[in-house]
């Protein structure tokens, strides 16, 4: 997901341009829009991408892909000069994202960070997932398990017995 700015660099702050971005690897898939807005310092991106993730369930630990929306606004500050090649002084933020020195803007990283932070913390390969037995381990979406029903842990019996208790009076 390189973008090639060179030509963008060289307008003044405030031209913007709109690209598709497009982009198939071996985990994941990235599609949708982005506007690149020059700045002062750089390049804004902001824009809405669709990605799909490899994730594992939560509940039966069925690997699947994760669908995700993401919105990116993130500014790509400039190293070098376009106009002279020189390195221009960086004020040392860490965690910042940089035009590389092709004039290029990588949003691999961006839109990595952002698949981060919009997964869920439990993915659900789908909402009624049954999840494993706890006793046997079996994944209960590809049927029940052999295990007696109705077993009671023994250190939960006595909120069994109030439960039970509670249904006859």
């Amino acid at each position: 997901m390189v973008i090639d700015v060179s030509q963008q660099l060289k307008e003044p702050i405030g031209s913007i341009r709109h690209y598709r971005v497009s982009e198939t690897e071996s985990n994941c898939s990235t599609y949708g829009e982005v506007s690149l807005l020059r700045t002062d310092r750089g390049i804004f991106v902001s824009g809405t991408l669709n990605t799909a993730v490899k994730a594992l369930c939560g509940r039966c630990l069925v690997s699947f892909d994760q669908s995700l929306t993401l919105e990116i606004k993130e500014e790509y500050l400039l190293t070098v000069d376009p106009s002279t090649g020189a390195s221009l002084p960086f004020g040392g933020e860490e965690g910042v994202f940089t035009i590389n020195e092709n004039r290029e803007v990588d949003l691999t990283e961006a839109v990595r960070q952002y698949s981060l932070l919009a997964l869920p913390m439990k993915p659900l390969c789908r909402e009624g997932c049954a999840g494993l037995c706890p006793s046997c381990g079996q994944n209960l979406n590809l049927g029940p398990c052999s295990c007696p029903a109705g077993a009671i842990d023994p250190r939960l019996a006595g909120l069994a017995r109030l439960a039970s208790e509670e249904r006859i009076g």
